[in-house]
């Protein structure tokens, strides 16, 4: 699959708020969270940990996704991120580390 899409959550450091977004390059969108580049939500409630992500192939298949998670209730959120991340480990490091933004 060539990845051209994310659907991402990211949540602050006592893991209590959660923010679900959508961009074609996840490192430079989360770098952009963690410098508070914008602002906006995630930089007023200091969330910038990438704790779950899915990739996609095309800009409705994410979009779609993401329309999904934004409406559905915080507990299959924090099901899909307890799936996929149970510690809630920040993934930016290892997802980016050398990443070319």
């Amino acid at each position: 699959m060539n990845v051209e899409y994310y659907v991402y959550i990211l949540c602050n450091k006592r893991n209590n708020v959660l923010y679900v977004g959508m961009t074609d390059n996840l490192c430079r969108r989360v770098l952009e969270h963690k410098l508070k580049v914008r602002q906006c939500f995630t930089s007023k409630y200091n969330v910038d940990k990438l704790v779950y992500f899915e990739e996609f192939d095309n800009f409705a298949s994410a979009s779609n996704r993401e329309k999904q998670l934004k409406a559905g209730p915080r507990s299959k959120k924090v099901k899909l991120i307890n799936t996929m991340n149970p510690d809630w480990h920040d993934f930016f490091e290892e997802k980016c580390a050398g990443a070319e933004n």
